[in-house]
């Protein structure tokens, strides 16, 4: 049997519902301009999953790259949330 399909699919489950709580935190404390650092380390995973031979491994640093990418967009969309009241605002950060 073949399980690549399993584990790659699995793993691109786990980076998502990673993804999701690390873009709500990095709004709440950061804002929207870090998002520079999810370009990064996008960048850096894309770059690096063409230089790894394991097919797995490989697939699952992509998709923690263009995760990041998505993550992206997804903090400007996490402002306008907690803009409408959906999350809280931090008190502490400046707007």
């Amino acid at each position: 049997m073949n399980y690549t399909g399993i584990i790659i699919g699995l793993g691109t489950f786990l980076i998502i519902g990673i993804f999701h709580p690390i873009v709500i935190k990095a709004e709440y404390y950061f804002g929207k301009r870090c998002w520079w650092a999810f370009l990064l380390v996008g960048a850096a995973a894309a770059a690096g999953s063409l230089f790894i031979c394991n097919i797995i491994v490989s697939t699952l640093v992509g998709v923690v790259a263009f995760s990041c990418f998505w993550s992206i967009l997804e903090l400007y969309e996490q402002e306008k949330r907690v803009a409408r009241g959906w999350f809280p605002r931090n008190p502490k950060r400046k707007r």
